[in-house]
C-alpha cells in the first residue's frame, strides 16, 4: 500500500507542478466493476481503488494514480499513462474480474416489458422471427426507470438485459421507431463487441451492415436527429 500511496505523491508532482502534495489516503474497495474515485476534502486526498487492481503490476498503479491525480486536477492525463492503464483494463482476465465484480455486488433495475403503449416482449418475438430466424435468446427486457433522452436503449451484456427509455413507450412515437431502437440492442447480442488493438469496438461493419437491413433504416434515423434537436443539439443514439 505504501508503494501505492508514493505512485500518488509521485503524480502530483509531476501533475501539480510547484503545488505541496497533500496528505494521501489510499483503499481498495470492493466496487461492482473497475471504478476508482478520488476526492480533495479539507486538504486531504482521499482515493478508493477498485480491489480489481489490488494485484496489478506496478506500472499499471502508477499510470491509475497519474489518471487519477490528472483528473482531480483538471489536467490532460499523460498519453503514456492512459495508455498502459488502458491496455491493462481491457485484458481479458480484467474483463472477466470486472463482469464477475458485477454480477457478485452490483444491481440492475428491471421494471417490466410491458409498457403504457408499447409491449418489448411483443415486439421482441416480432424482430427475432424476421430478422434472426428466431435463434436470438431472448433477454431480460425492461422500459427503463426515467424518460432518458440521450440514450434510448442499452444492452448490458453482464446482466443479460436490453433496457429502452421510457420515453419512446407513448403513441407519440412510432411503432416502428421503437422496434428499431430494440433492434439495435439486440444486434449487439449478435455482435459481441469486438477487441482490436486495445480498443473495445461495439459498431462493427457487420453491426452497421445488419443494421442498414431494417426496412425503416432512413427515417429512423431522420426520427434520431429529430429526438436530438429536442435536445438543444445532443446527438440522441442508441448505445
Amino acid at each position: 500500500m505504501n508503494d501505492v500511496k508514493q505512485f500518488f505523491g509521485d503524480a502530483f508532482r509531476h501533475v501539480a507542478g510547484n503545488r505541496p502534495v497533500p496528505n494521501i489516503e489510499v483503499r481498495f474497495y470492493p466496487y461492482a466493476g473497475l471504478h476508482h474515485t478520488i476526492r480533495l476534502r479539507s486538504g486531504r486526498v482521499y482515493v478508493r481503488l477498485s480491489d480489481i487492481c489490488k494485484d496489478s503490476p506496478q506500472p499499471v498503479l502508477r499510470a491509475l494514480a497519474f489518471i487519477l491525480v490528472a483528473r482531480l486536477l483538471g489536467k490532460r492525463i499523460p498519453d503514456v499513462h492512459n495508455r498502459v492503464y488502458q491496455d491493462y483494463s481491457v485484458t481479458p482476465e480484467v474483463m472477466r474480474a470486472s463482469d464477475l465484480a458485477r454480477r457478485r455486488r452490483g444491481r440492475k433495475y428491471i421494471s417490466s416489458a410491458q409498457g403504457e403503449a408499447y409491449d418489448l416482449e411483443k415486439m421482441f418475438a416480432k424482430l427475432n422471427r424476421r430478422h434472426f430466424d428466431g435463434e436470438l435468446k431472448k433477454p431480460a427486457l425492461t422500459w427503463s426507470q426515467r424518460r432518458t433522452r440521450n440514450i434510448l436503449g442499452h444492452h448490458d451484456r453482464v446482466y443479460d438485459t436490453v433496457t429502452i427509455s421510457k420515453t419512446l413507450d407513448s403513441l407519440d412515437v412510432p411503432e416502428w421507431f421503437v422496434e428499431y431502437i430494440l433492434y439495435h440492442e439486440l444486434l449487439h447480442m449478435k455482435h459481441p463487441a469486438r477487441l482490436i488493438n486495445g480498443r473495445r469496438y461495439y459498431h462493427t461493419s457487420a453491426f452497421r451492415s445488419d443494421e442498414r437491413r431494417f426496412p425503416q433504416y432512413d427515417e429512423a434515423q431522420q426520427w434520431l436527429e429529430r429526438v436530438a434537436r429536442q435536445r438543444r443539439g445532443q446527438r440522441a443514439r442508441a448505445a
